[in-house]
């Protein structure tokens, strides 16, 4: 085991003098409100559900709430890398009223929870107007009619998802726009904004495009 672990420090340290160091990920701690833009991460909820199975949390996946596309989150971005879990004194619990206000694009108080603790700490906002700042921004976004009420498993091309967002979502270009996937199923549509919610260009995300040929789009629950 350490001498794995010696072999990964050395090669670790390679790519550094190599000038091929890995991207930046998450920034832990950092100020809060210093960031260049934002993402909206858009999950297709029946995706989540199947993946994650009798671990799937049930205020979402339970068949009396057939959720779609349902808001992941929405993350403040530099232009390479992202800040999370910033310093702030900020309460950390999200209120049960502000949970019920937004659970209709945000479906459990788990996730709405963990994102603003992840994320909107590091917006430097209150958490009424991050979770309005995310509402603003999920209707900024059509959902393409084809996605809206899938009623039996369909294969597509993550492609052709990116393809319906633009064509439903005038001004949203292929270089402000991710489709992501797993081995399987479809997961996520990350759209990049401005702080004023309009479509802006993010190289870094836009690179994330899944690279699957066709992935499975499972129906919503309940259907």
């Amino acid at each position: 085991m350490r001498i794995g672990k010696r072999l990964r420090a050395a090669a670790f340290a390679c790519l550094i003098l190599s000038g091929a160091a890995p991207a930046l990920a998450g920034e832990r701690g950092a100020p809060t409100g210093v960031f260049d833009f934002y993402v909206l991460s858009l999950s297709w909820s029946p995706s989540y559900c199947a993946a994650e199975g009798a671990d799937a949390n049930r205020q979402q996946c339970g068949r009396e709430r057939p959720y779609a596309f349902v808001v992941h989150g929405l993350w403040p971005q530099y232009e390479d890398g992202y800040p999370e879990y910033c310093r702030s004194k900020r309460p950390q619990r999200v209120p049960n009223a502000l949970v019920d206000r937004y659970r209709d694009i945000m479906p459990s108080a788990g996730l709405m929870g963990h994102q603003w603790r992840k994320h909107g700490m590091c917006t430097g906002v209150a958490q009424e107007d991050y979770f309005a700042l995310t509402r603003k921004a999920r209707e900024r976004v059509e959902t393409p009619p084809a996605l809206r009420n899938l009623e039996k498993p369909v294969m597509v091309s993550p492609e052709a998802v990116e393809e319906a967002f633009l064509a439903a979502n005038p001004g949203l270009e292929k270089d402000a726009i991710a489709v992501t996937c797993d081995r399987r199923y479809l997961r996520e549509v990350r759209i990049c904004m401005t702080k004023d919610m309009e479509f802006r260009a993010c190289e870094a995300v836009d690179r994330k495009d899944c690279r699957s040929k066709r992935v499975l789009l499972p129906p919503a629950r309940g259907r």
